[in-house]
């Protein structure tokens, strides 16, 4: 199902070129944990009649092309959701995420990838509504224009995520999943990630979050794990997969990590069913390894 004609971001000259933009990593080994969890912890929100909302504080551009623009560049989706594409023997929470990614290419080749937006669309029931903030110039106008038709089921604001939040929680139904996603370039993000949970959970306690967060070899990476499970002492769950060995120059991505205050129950289960899968799939050398850890609220 494709309910919209998309448009997808696009090379525009060294002004672009400056900020971060995730098209360039689409489909990497980042975006395959982050995306299958996020699709199944909808897909628990869904299993009560109940109307839950999505809210995304880094939202991107929706729906990322494969074949042109940015993505292009370094073909990062080939070692990440390339290498899932045509397995037949996935465990249920990557095969479940797979399906999602299949369905935005009908023709079976692959062409498109979903960000956690169109990810949330397409699991979305009449009753959930999603809630989307991007502050990048370009990227807000590609977002409007993927979602334009979804009416009020969607609504997208142009700013900071990370303040924006505060005005909107909780939320109606007071059930919410909310995934914070920025590109940590800025190493304040880490920062401001930790406060905006602590001043969510003020407000919603019962929210669902989750977090995003590279491994890397800056230090405020190194100690971010151990800062977000302060936060409360149980109620969490935190997974990681690194898919190579640190760098020795000290640059670039060589795992990610997903963290979850108030995660679904089923999650730590289905995750330590798939991550063996994920090492052997993704890995790109001796290096490559998980970790799951969970303390129950």
């Amino acid at each position: 199902m494709r309910p919209f004609s998309f448009r997808f971001s696009r090379p525009q000259g060294l002004l672009v070129m400056l900020s971060y933009r995730h098209a360039f990593h689409a489909g990497n080994h980042a975006d395959v944990l982050k995306h299958a969890v996020v699709v199944q912890m909808l897909r628990y929100l869904g299993l009560k009649d109940k109307s839950y909302w999505y809210i995304d504080t880094h939202a991107g551009a929706g729906v990322y092309s494969l074949t042109e623009g940015f993505a292009t560049r370094n073909a990062e989706f080939d070692t990440g959701i390339g290498r899932l594409w045509n397995q037949d023997d996935l465990p249920p929470l990557l095969a479940d995420y797979v399906d999602e990614v299949k369905a935005l290419n009908p023709e079976g080749d692959l062409r498109f990838y979903p960000g956690s937006p169109y990810l949330a669309w397409r699991t979305m029931r009449e009753q959930d509504r999603m809630r989307l903030f991007e502050l990048h110039s370009t990227e807000i106008d590609v977002l409007r224009h993927n979602f334009r038709d979804a009416g009020r089921r969607a609504m997208i604001y142009d700013g900071d995520g990370f303040d924006g939040i505060k005005a909107i929680v909780p939320p109606p139904p007071r059930r919410a999943l909310v995934l914070i996603d920025p590109s940590y370039e800025d190493k304040r993000d880490y920062a401001r990630t930790l406060t905006c949970l602590q001043e969510c959970l003020k407000r919603f306690a019962t929210g669902t979050y989750a977090v995003w967060y590279p491994l890397v070899t800056r230090m405020e990476s190194q100690r971010f794990a151990d800062q977000l499970k302060a936060i409360q002492p149980n109620g969490w769950l935190n997974v990681s997969l690194t898919v190579r060995k640190p760098p020795e120059d000290g640059f670039g991505l060589f795992g990610s990590g997903m963290f979850v205050l108030n995660p679904p129950y089923t999650l730590a289960k289905d995750l330590k069913e798939s991550l063996p899968y994920l090492v052997d799939a993704l890995g790109e050398d001796d290096d490559a390894s998980f970790k799951l850890e969970h303390r129950a609220a």
